[in-house]
């Protein structure tokens, strides 16, 4: 490893002001994808109206999961121009397509208005969402991940996650607020519509913050082109790619479980929707206060035990909890076993993200963990709520998606176990020649 490189790689100060600035995307990016969640059944009613109210809501899922089929690409060549141009770049393009993608969903007419041009328009904002989304983790995390000093990797990179909780605490209180103050009808006719155009007021915000940081990627580990950089990460680190998006599957399964608990009470145990709306504040402040511990934690005790033990506790609970929901619907119920379940997951989650980032060189870094990301994204988060949906409708058992989510983080689990135990080590610095990096 170069000098250069090293410092680099030991990290160094990294002010308040940066980490915000950095997680500030990512918590977008959440965000858009909570609101959808949690109206999701009058987006389904709005641009997929139909008799039963499961073949809307089955609609309304299933446009929110095509927004995961961009990913793959947006994780493939942000991650590509992250490594390539800078971190710092890579975000700033980031965070402007996903606030564009937002306030589009705000602003499409209905399908009573312009037909079916209506969920076109709905899924090409998806795309454009998830496009963006695929490349912000990659390009943020490894920023963060970079820039930290040493000792402080896990805390500084748990704010990744800690950012999603916030962002679930304004969606849950947005969607209390619109339950409580609308009325039915104004909530399904127009009220959906505001927290997606409350995506506008980022784009100036995000824009400024993240131009003024900082870049973490040196010359010396840059690739000459962004060909090069995919190259390199499918000739020399497929085997750690395959256990990410493995790792990823569910850890992205028993999250989006979670963001679907208001979806699950309304529709499926007749709950308030005032209530079920604050599953999303529940499950938020969890994350926030947890993923940090668990970073605070990974920095004592090590990223792999504290990746590990939380999952465990998860799978051991989460069946339990749900069971008791079920069988006695209440407010109680919903927000406490939300709370417990997130707490077990953001602690986990929020070191397996740095688990994986760690286990690629920096010249691969961002485009690795943003692959990884997108494809995990895509086969299992982007298919997990339709999957939940369709499983309660064909066993008629309420508590049959915890199976899925039990499933999927076994084989989460056996990859983390299988991933490096160390950094992976960087290569002997190219020549000038092939460095050229341009912010």
């Amino acid at each position: 490893m170069s000098a250069s490189s090293e410092g680099a790689e030991q990290g160094g100060r990294l002010g308040g002001r940066n980490v915000f600035a950095v997680v500030l995307g990512n918590a977008l990016e959440f965000y858009d994808f909570g609101v959808y969640a949690a109206f999701a059944v009058f987006i389904g009613q709005k641009f997929f109206p139909s008799t039963d109210p499961y073949v809307s809501l089955l609609l309304s899922v299933a446009t929110f999961g095509v927004g995961f089929v961009s990913r793959p690409l947006g994780g493939l060549l942000l991650g590509a121009y992250a490594d390539k141009h800078g971190r710092k770049a890579a975000m700033t393009l980031t965070i402007t397509l996903m606030a564009l993608g937002t306030a589009a969903i705000g602003l499409i007419p209905a399908y009573s208005e312009i037909g079916v041009a209506a969920p076109l328009l709905l899924v090409l904002a998806r795309l454009l969402q998830g496009f963006a989304a695929g490349g912000e983790l990659g390009a943020s995390t490894v920023y963060l991940y970079e820039a930290a000093p040493a000792g402080k990797k896990c805390l500084t990179g748990s704010w990744q996650l800690a950012s999603q909780g916030a962002a679930s605490i304004l969606v849950g209180l947005i969607g209390y607020g619109v339950a409580r103050l609308l009325s039915a009808e104004d909530a399904q006719s127009w009220g959906w519509r505001i927290p997606f155009i409350m995506g506008i007021l980022i784009i100036p915000v995000g824009i400024y913050i993240r131009r003024n940081l900082n870049e973490t990627l040196v010359h010396e580990t840059a690739h000459a082109t962004t060909g090069g950089v995919i190259k390199a990460l499918m000739r020399d680190h497929l085997g750690s790619l395959l256990l990410a998006i493995w790792a990823f599957s569910g850890i992205t399964i028993a999250q989006y479980f979670l963001i679907y608990l208001t979806s699950f009470a309304i529709n499926t145990l007749h709950m308030p929707a005032a209530t079920a709306q604050l599953a999303n504040f529940a499950v938020g402040a969890s994350t926030l206060v947890f993923a940090l511990l668990g970073g605070w934690l990974g920095d004592r005790f090590g990223l792999r035990l504290i990746s590990i033990l939380p999952r465990v506790l998860l799978l051991l609970l989460i069946y339990p909890l749900v069971l008791m929901l079920v069988q006695a619907p209440s407010a109680f119920a919903l927000l406490g076993g939300a709370a417990l379940l997130t707490a077990f997951q953001a602690s986990s989650a929020a070191l397996v993200v740095l688990l994986i980032a760690r286990s690629f060189p920096r010249k691969v870094r961002a485009t690795g963990l943003a692959t990884a990301f997108g494809l995990g994204a895509a086969l299992f988060a982007g298919t997990a709520q339709v999957i939940f949906t369709w499983l309660i409708s064909v066993t008629g058992d309420p508590t049959s998606p915890v199976i899925y989510v039990i499933a999927m983080n076994v084989l989460s689990l056996v990859s983390i176990w299988l991933m490096p135990r160390a950094e992976a080590p960087e290569p002997i610095a190219a020549p000038v020649a092939a460095a050229s990096v341009t912010i």
